[in-house]
């Protein structure tokens, strides 16, 4: 009888270790796979810009832009972990990618800027051909409603904004200066286009956060779209951001002119661009020299731009120590413009 008992005993204290094996095992897993408030960012890749480009004329093979690859959504405690074994994986805090924008937001937003990006880059490369394009203002996207804003209900990111009071506008700095001259709570009527329909919604003037001017109290970047003979339509389909502007100008200059800036080399680069051909600052340049070198780019153009970051984190001088780590033959060239880039293609192809 006694023995029967101590069996017992040993079997629930068998039991009992098991089942408390299991559920350590388990909450470790849970423990993994709990959503951290950070999103992990390495190399993407290079990929040749004559994917995404339909022209009647010959459009070049060996211009690359580069990409920056983002977890989708915040990363879990293991993915978290394991991203400090990857030499270039930088965790980015949730509030500083997205800011006051949810995760669909902040991909809409990347849609816009990359179709403005775009527009931007067939019109300097047309504009540098002598081609005289026509650009045309179309409104306003709505990147994103302030809190304090009146809209704040009502406007929604990707809408664009035509008008105010059945007035309609012919440029942002116009609208701008519309609602500059308004005082704070004033009434207006704003026309809206959102999926080929058109709304007007009613609100007040408030108090612009950032710049203490009057306005409706928005984030926005400007609706274009460019004309072009012979015409040009760039469709960079899931990506996102304005950072190939540089590519796709030099890309679509190419193609205007019926040049050859590069003879068969392949160059990659990196850069923001605007209707006048200077070369804006990009995120992650690191990690783009990385999968430029990868994907076996001679030249990498990289920013000089130092209007919102320090001289000595310029993405050129942060791609050059880049490809000193990596130890790279790819040349690093720095551009301050478009025509930067296209001198040194130029002069050295």
């Amino acid at each position: 009888m006694t023995n029967t008992k101590q069996q017992n005993k040993k079997s629930k204290q068998a039991t009992f270790k098991w089942l408390l094996l299991i559920l350590t095992i388990l909450a470790i897993i849970v423990g993994l796979s709990w959503p951290t408030n950070y999103y992990i960012e390495m190399p993407g890749e290079a990929v040749a810009t004559n994917h995404f480009i339909k022209s009647q004329k010959k459009v070049p093979p060996n211009f690359y832009l580069v990409t920056v690859s983002e977890t989708s959504q915040p990363a879990s405690v293991l993915e978290y972990l394991l991203s400090y074994t990857q030499k270039f994986a930088t965790r980015v805090p949730k509030d500083e990618l997205l800011g006051n924008a949810t995760n669909s937001q902040y991909q809409e937003l990347q849609k816009w800027y990359m179709q403005t990006s775009q527009q931007n880059a067939i019109y300097y490369a047309a504009k540098r051909a002598r081609l005289r394009p026509k650009l045309n203002y179309e409104g306003v996207y709505v990147m994103q409603v302030q809190k304090n804003s009146s809209f704040k209900n009502k406007l929604k990111v990707g809408d664009t904004v035509l008008g105010a009071d059945h007035y309609n506008f012919h440029s942002t700095a116009e609208m701008m200066s519309y609602f500059q001259k308004k005082k704070i709570g004033t009434k207006v009527k704003i026309k809206v286009l959102r999926n080929q329909k058109y709304y007007t919604f009613s609100g007040k003037i408030v108090r612009v956060a950032g710049t203490g001017k009057a306005g409706i109290g928005i984030q926005l970047v400007e609706h274009i779209k460019v004309t072009t003979k012979p015409k040009l339509k760039i469709d960079a389909g899931e990506i996102g951001g304005p950072s190939a502007g540089l590519m796709f100008t030099l890309t679509s200059y190419e193609i205007f002119t019926q040049g050859k800036l590069a003879k068969g080399h392949k160059i990659a680069g990196t850069g923001t661009v605007t209707p006048d051909g200077k070369v804006g600052v990009i995120g992650g340049v690191d990690k783009k020299v990385v999968a430029a070198d990868k994907a076996g780019a001679e030249v990498f153009f990289a920013p000089t731009d130092t209007s919102v970051v320090k001289q000595s984190e310029s993405n050129y001088v942060v791609a050059k120590k880049t490809a000193q780590k990596i130890g790279t033959k790819m040349k690093i060239v720095p551009v301050r413009t478009v025509d930067d880039a296209i001198n040194y293609l130029t002069n050295n192809y």
